[in-house]
């Protein structure tokens, strides 16, 4: 039913077909690759919708005089899909959110007051968490845990309100000059973070082997891998 369906999207924007055909298994190869990512109640067929709208939106609009080729903008537009329906399923609490920035703010203070990268323990005597406590927030911003409407805030006991929705992925990497201050960004990284990203989102290794490479747990890439996430939202706050 889902080839039907998108076989009759193809109709009904005019594109041709055999891009889209080609293109498919990129689709379910990042599909795939995020749900890695993400908690169990993200469905892979969910992505692969998501992600066979947003081919169907690059098959529509790809200009080759742009200099891209079409694989390389059709993935973006995959993901930005992706991470749309992504978005539209959160139900993250605002107080993940907040301590969050809050935590991103703290690194922001301690690497400009040091001029290198801060420590955990530093962090968390700054908010006055207790290690593990900072160690959950990180890993929380890493995998983008998803709630369901049902379960309660493990801090307050409440019940999850939505944490509410920003612009969509797709129309904050469509703004002239995002992705030239997301690069900037990234270079303001420490080396080793740096690194991660490059292993993460080029290179699409997993947490695991990211760690088998800098002699580390996977749990203490994910620390990283989430430090890294929270930075980067306080350095792009204003596009965020």
């Amino acid at each position: 039913m889902k080839n039907l369906a998108a076989y009759g999207a193809v109709q009904r924007v005019g594109v041709d077909e055999d891009v889209v055909v080609r293109n498919a298994p990129l689709v379910k190869r990042i599909a795939h690759h995020l749900a890695g990512r993400l908690p169990p109640n993200v469905l892979v067929d969910d992505l692969i919708q998501a992600g066979m709208i947003g081919l169907l939106e690059a098959a529509r609009q790809y200009d080759a005089t742009q200099g891209a080729t079409f694989q390389t903008y059709a993935a973006i537009r995959i993901r930005g899909a992706m991470l749309d329906e992504i978005r539209r399923l959160d139900w993250t609490p605002r107080a993940v959110h907040r301590k969050a920035r809050e935590v991103a703010r703290a690194v922001a203070e301690i690497e400009h007051r040091t001029g290198r990268e801060a420590k955990d323990r530093e962090v968390a005597e700054h908010l006055g968490l207790d290690l593990n406590d900072y160690h959950r927030i990180l890993q929380n911003a890493a995998t983008a845990r998803i709630f369901s409407m049902d379960e309660r805030d493990p801090d307050s006991g409440d019940p999850h309100e939505p944490a509410g929705h920003g612009p969509a992925a797709m129309e904050i990497l469509e703004q002239e000059g995002f992705q030239a201050a997301l690069i900037a960004a990234i270079r303001e990284l420490p080396e080793r973070e740096q690194l991660v990203m490059q292993l993460y989102y080029d290179e699409e290794l997993n947490l695991k082997e990211i760690g088998q490479v800098l002699g580390v747990s996977e749990s203490r890439v994910s620390q990283i891998h989430g430090r890294i996430a929270l930075k980067l939202r306080a350095l792009l706050a204003d596009w965020l």
